[in-house]
């Protein structure tokens, strides 16, 4: 149920269930103050207590065109 009291069927309930779980145990575990990579690498090792397989950020490029 949501906070104002309907019911939603969400495609993807159970993993977005899961990944909230897993969320809240690294944040209860680690509190606040860490660096995204430490959430992001704790993240990664539950996802895969729990059977989901996830992977890191990659790196991206891109280009930008400064005027002068």
């Amino acid at each position: 149920m949501n906070a104002d009291g309907r019911r939603y069927d969400f495609k993807f309930k159970e993993l977005t269930e899961t990944l909230i779980q897993v969320f809240y145990k690294i944040y209860n575990t680690l509190g606040y103050g860490f660096l995204e990579k430490v959430y992001e690498n704790a993240f990664l090792v539950e996802l895969k207590r729990a059977g989901i397989t996830g992977i890191p950020q990659s790196p991206i490029r891109f280009f930008m065109k400064v005027k002068s």
